[in-house]
């Protein structure tokens, strides 16, 4: 564009909810995609930052009691800035930007400069917390109504906007958003004004989150508890007799691997299957991808290969990226699923069987142990003697399966299907969070992945990274990957009996003394 001023870009506030990711909009997390700018705030959950585009500039404007990374005047400004230059940019803020987000001053701020804004809304902390907590702000046998307050009132004001005298006997449900430095003043002032002290009262900290924790009381003893046991903001106070039914109704917490905040290192492309179990069962799954798939630097081995498909007795598939590169390049040739009848297909673990069911082929064999040892005494059931067997696998697999076909008396083509290259986890985050002692357990699901995340950890030295890894849980798929990890001087908490990722799954709640469904 020459001359004149550049259109304006937009300004999206959205609402990032509580703190646990999935709580996220679906129009939300489109709009963090999209954007050529993202400022946040200290709760709008760093883990959505990741679904950004790479070259999203990201602009931490965090608010705490002890520090304000930008005034408010600056946010504003900076909002305006950016949305003049013409970019997308997402305000991310926790929660909702209309319930004590100050979304409605950028909003005025954004209206009065000229730029095109709209509103995202979020899960609000004030209704999200206290469910997580087992807690709901209405029941038909308690209340009917509630009310969402600011515990931390403006301090330039002079007298209080807070109508103390209503709210203390009028409302069912009071529901106070960061206000642990005014808890005293709170519960004194809801009695004073006619609140019964055995009014039931609940404290959740880092709601919706692995760090919740949720302390109980009445009004007559919160303060005192909370003072005792160290209980600070970000924490949500529910105030009212909807307390009474955290003792049935809490969920969250009795999850088995609540508390958990656990690393998957697998390629992006795979984290998401093995980060759901995690999640669904209480953990707070945290991607790191330490590998990455990539398409071989030669494709011509494999093409070759494709091309002479007929003449090959036996496919052997040792994983779902091997299936999944496999057939990207097979129909990229032109060809057709049916010149693959009469071959015989393996497959090295259930998850690589559902991949080749996906094309709706079905495997003649499929070892009961994942190990190469095992597999090729699983493979001596067949006779090999002078079939061709073509095996499409990583760059760089253990050759082990080659050669036991081959002394089996096989003609093997171990051909590379795709490269196993170093991720795009983000290093420095993760090193934060070990350093505060946030993450309680690393996996590993192949040696590969070890050798990656200790590169990528960019600690010099076995000491320093097991100094940096102290505490942490170190999970690993199999025995393989176990030798690797102890090669580097690490150690081993957990090995899946079964190297698959329930088998993992199964052998973390092993360890944390969960029953195995």
């Amino acid at each position: 564009m020459t001359g004149g001023r550049a259109r304006p870009g937009k300004v999206y506030l959205v609402g990032a909810g509580p703190g646990d990711p999935g709580l996220i909009t679906v129009k939300g997390l489109r709009c963090i995609q999209n954007a050529d700018v993202i400022v946040y705030d200290r709760l709008a959950g760093e883990s959505l930052l990741r679904s950004a585009r790479p070259e999203a500039e990201l602009i931490y404007v965090g608010k705490s009691p002890e520090q304000h990374a930008l005034k408010q005047a600056a946010i504003n400004c900076l909002l305006c800035e950016k949305g003049l230059a013409g970019k997308v940019v997402v305000r991310l803020k926790g929660g909702d930007p209309f319930v004590f987000g100050r979304g409605g001053e950028e909003a005025a701020a954004l209206r009065e400069a000229g730029v095109p804004f709209e509103i995202v809304p979020g899960v609000t902390s004030a209704i999200a917390v206290p469910a997580y907590a087992g807690i709901p702000v209405t029941h038909r046998g308690y209340t009917a109504d509630f009310a969402v307050i600011t515990g931390n009132e403006d301090p330039t004001k002079g007298d209080s906007v807070i109508n103390w005298p209503q709210i203390s006997t009028g409302v069912g449900t009071l529901v106070f958003l960061m206000g642990m430095g005014n808890l005293p003043q709170i519960t004194a002032k809801l009695v004073e004004y006619g609140r019964s002290p055995d009014t039931p009262v609940a404290l959740i900290r880092w709601g919706t989150r692995p760090e919740q924790r949720t302390l109980t009381g009445t009004l007559q003893s919160i303060a005192g508890q909370a003072q005792r046991a160290g209980f600070q903001n970000p924490a949500v106070i529910v105030v009212g007799e909807v307390v009474r039914l955290r003792e049935q109704l809490a969920w969250f917490e009795h999850r088995p691997l609540f508390g958990k905040r656990i690393v998957v290192t697998r390629a992006r492309q795979q984290a998401s299957v093995f980060a759901a179990a995690l999640a669904e069962l209480g953990a707070e799954p945290w991607e790191f991808p330490a590998i990455a798939i990539a398409r071989p630097l030669d494709p011509r081995p494999l093409d070759q290969a494709i091309i002479k498909i007929n003449r090959y007795g036996w496919i052997i598939f040792t994983s779902p990226n091997g299936v999944e590169s496999f057939f990207h390049r097979y129909f990229a040739l032109g060809r057709d699923i049916r010149e693959l009848t009469g071959i015989q297909l393996g497959a090295i673990g259930p998850q690589t069987a559902k991949a080749l069911e996906k094309f709706g082929l079905k495997v003649a064999f499929m070892p009961s142990e994942y190990r190469a040892e095992a597999i090729i005494a699983g493979l001596k059931d067949f006779n090999w003697n002078g079939i061709e067997v073509l095996l499409p696998r990583a760059d760089i697999a253990r050759k082990l399966l080659a050669t036991g076909l081959a002394d089996l008396g096989a003609v093997v083509d171990d051909v590379v299907a795709y490269r196993t290259v170093r991720g795009d986890g983000d290093a420095v985050l993760l090193r934060q969070l070990l350093r505060n002692r946030e993450i309680q357990a690393v996996t590993f699901t192949s040696s590969s992945t070890v050798r990656n995340f200790i590169e990528m950890l960019g600690v010099e030295g076995c000491k320093e990274r097991q100094e940096l890894l102290n505490g942490v849980v170190l999970a690993s798929i199999g025995p393989v990957t176990s030798g690797t990890l102890r090669e580097a001087g690490l150690w081993v908490d957990v090995e899946a009996s079964e190297y698959t990722i329930p088998g993992l799954t199964r052998a973390l709640l092993q360890y944390w003394n969960h029953p195995v469904q």
